[in-house]
């Protein structure tokens, strides 16, 4: 049959974190609109897309692996159009090995340029060429790229792209670009739309929101941006991130206070309690200054639930780098935290570093912390047997079909048995009991 003129199929994988996630619901979004239907089957698909990462050694791994196993899908299927974006493909040498060692990859593109994606397919059906289309770097925002949404009740929106920190372990600077942030008129409406649609809850999402504003041509904040959309009506939840401790003001600790839509819940990354380490990371604050925005916030919102980035053994790395970790997490009392052994990223300032740490004593390091850190999570989490919270109910739970999922503004999971007709409703549940992490109860 013509493949124009039956209905053509797309399958989507992505990797690595909630930008990623959006780009790839605007993806989806060109796609449905060139007529492609989505498809959850790679062998039924005719055009795939990998959506990459290059954060974690382990992400770049998998994308190898992963596009490798493609190569007899390609020969089965010799029509089947293979495409590779993301930051990944941002760096040359990367692009340099899929165009020389995976052949059967038809279009590579960036992140500043999916909105080109159609024509980049339409001229590798003209050619039948590889078509390679990055752009180094963008200061120009596209703003007219809707996305197919997972969810009508909840969205994340961009609020900015890009990030100018230059931690010396990252890549992102590298593959996302310098800072740019969207004009407020643009995120607004969009927010105003996603409310008339029935969306509930927003993620303002930048690599850094703190620094939100910085590239406009007004004096206009981050903290101005959530006092407007806390003003939209329909909007009963504001979540962001991430956040750069360096960047936290005061301003924005007393908006907790005043925006009544503003979850009590932030990502806070502090990457290591060592003041040493901190120092080699570039991340320009000390062990104090992280401690001393805890405590304001702490005051501030008595209720508010802290989540966490810790990278364990950074180059150089010593038991007493480790151990004050160790003891930032006790005083803080994290809610729950991600933690990942240091990886060496290509391009970075801390891939050159000397004293590079043992795998061996980075594993044994990260079991400590982690045995640390879900004690306190279990904790934490026990203290809230008993009482009862909002929940945005979100989906059917995997392992039991009698059980909905959801979250608390404070954005702890709630399992609790319920009609599947509750999705995207606010329901109140009580708790009955605790997980290190998932909280268990029933609708009240």
């Amino acid at each position: 049959m013509d493949r124009n003129k039956r209905q053509k199929n797309y399958f989507i994988r992505t990797y690595g974190c909630q930008m990623n996630e959006h780009d790839s619901e605007k993806i989806s979004w060109i796609l449905t609109n060139m007529g492609y239907k989505e498809t959850e089957s790679m062998e039924d698909a005719d055009l795939i897309i990998y959506n990459t990462c290059l954060v974690r050694e382990n992400a770049e791994v998998k994308v190898y692996g992963n596009l490798g196993a493609l190569k007899q899908l390609k020969r089965e299927k010799p029509d089947l159009i293979i495409a590779i974006c993301g930051c990944m493909m941002q760096r040359e040498e990367i692009r340099n090995v899929i165009t020389s060692k995976y052949k059967h990859v038809d279009i590579i593109f960036g992140t500043h340029n999916i909105h080109k994606l159609p024509q980049l397919i339409n001229n590798h059906l003209k050619t039948g060429q590889t078509i390679v289309d990055v752009l180094e770097d963008s200061r120009e925002v596209v703003e007219d790229i809707d996305a197919n949404r997972k969810y009508s009740f909840k969205a994340f929106v961009n609020i900015m792209f890009g990030c100018n920190n230059f931690c010396s372990y990252c890549i992102v600077p590298y593959t996302r670009g310098r800072e740019v942030s969207r004009e407020p008129e643009n995120i607004i409406n969009e927010i105003k739309e996603l409310a008339q649609n029935g969306c509930k809850e927003v993620t303002l999402l930048g690599q850094n929101v703190n620094s939100y504003g910085k590239s406009l041509n007004r004096d206009y904040d981050f903290v101005d941006l959530l006092k407007d959309i806390n003003e939209i009506d329909g909007i009963e939840r504001i979540r962001f991130m991430t956040s750069h401790p360096k960047d936290l003001s005061d301003k924005l600790i007393e908006a907790y206070k005043s925006l009544d839509k503003l979850c009590e819940h932030l990502h806070l990354p502090v990457q290591a309690g060592s003041n040493r380490i901190l120092k080699e990371m570039n991340r320009k604050y000390t062990r104090e200054d992280y401690l001393l925005i805890i405590k304001k916030l702490k005051e501030a919102v008595p209720n508010i639930a802290i989540t966490t980035d810790i990278i364990v053994g950074f180059p150089g790395e010593t038991e007493e780098d480790f151990n004050d970790t160790l003891e930032l997490v006790k005083e803080v009392e994290y809610d729950s935290a991600f933690t990942f052994l240091y990886s060496i990223r290509e391009g970075t300032r801390a891939a050159r570093m000397e004293n590079q740490i043992d795998d061996k004593v980075k594993h044994a390091r990260f079991q400590k912390l982690s045995e640390v850190l879900n004690e306190i999570s279990l904790k934490r989490n026990e203290k809230l047997v008993g009482e009862t919270f909002e929940v945005l109910v979100e989906e059917v739970s995997k392992n039991n079909p009698e059980v909905l999922t959801g979250r608390t503004r404070s954005n702890k999971l709630v399992h609790f048995k319920g009609d599947k007709n509750l999705i995207g409703t606010m329901v109140n549940v009580k708790i009955e009991n605790a997980k290190t992490f998932t909280l268990e109860g029933t609708i009240v």
